[in-house]
């Protein structure tokens, strides 16, 4: 009888992508410097992880840190590259016990040498898991990633490889640096902010969103699974008439 429940139940989204959003204003909140908000950020991290296996998710893409956070004043931006190695070293033999698959997305120029490196690193040692493909982009922008795509396209056709007429969606989306990764369900933003901020612009064509007014750090299990019950409770049509009526 449970068994019957269970494959009545609604498909979870097999990608979710989340805007982590909020780690500031939850650290002001509080009386505190924007790096204590960006270190419960990521504990948060690990529970939507752990709670993304527990819910049958089978992608999870968090925006780590946009092309546009470059912009920050210099020593939050070193605080955060700093919080990005401890997670680095600290974190992946963990996840790779769990059976999580990392995997980054972005431009890896701007990052420290010793970041790439850890990057390559991780990558590596997970390569081969399953049970979850944890997607984090970093020094990503959703813009820069189409212009990527296409300026590799435009060097594919310049160098006598590719033909113009064989580009089309697909194609392009191999350019991508989401490559092999399924677009997203699935787009969760936090805080209570309403726009998706140059994340996964291509990819989201037909995503489904949802927004929280939960500040990340204080983002749990709950949260994820509210999130999953309103998209369980829609229809997706994809640009499809919803027939008569």
């Amino acid at each position: 009888m449970v068994e019957e429940l269970r494959s009545a139940a609604p498909a979870p989204p097999a990608h979710v992508a989340i805007i982590m959003d909020g780690n500031g204003r939850w650290a002001k909140a509080r009386g505190l410097p924007r790096i204590a908000g960006h270190r419960r950020g990521a504990e948060a991290v690990r529970r939507t992880i752990e709670a993304s296996v527990e819910c049958g998710v089978s992608y999870l893409t968090l925006f780590g840190f946009s092309s546009e956070n470059w912009r920050r004043p210099t020593g939050e931006v070193d605080e955060l590259m700093g919080l990005l190695r401890v997670y680095l070293r600290g974190e992946i033999a963990e996840l790779h016990s769990q059976g999580v698959r990392v995997r980054i997305i972005g431009d890896r120029a701007r990052l420290a040498p010793d970041i790439v490196t850890l990057i390559n690193n991780a990558e590596a040692l997970t390569n081969e898991n399953r049970r979850l493909t944890l997607v984090v982009a970093l020094s990503y922008g959703g813009r820069d990633d189409i212009v990527y795509a296409a300026r590799r396209i435009a060097e594919e056709v310049a160098a006598g490889r590719l033909s113009p007429e064989a580009i089309d969606e697909n194609l392009f989306s191999g350019y991508l640096r989401t490559a092999g990764i399924p677009d997203p369900d699935l787009l969760i933003r936090t805080s209570g902010e309403q726009r998706i901020s140059n994340f996964l612009l291509w990819q989201s064509a037909y995503t489904e969103l949802v927004y929280t007014d939960t500040l990340w750090p204080d983002f749990a299990k709950s949260d994820l699974e509210q999130a999953l019950r309103d998209f369980q409770g829609r229809e997706r049509r994809y640009g499809a008439s919803a027939g008569s009526g």
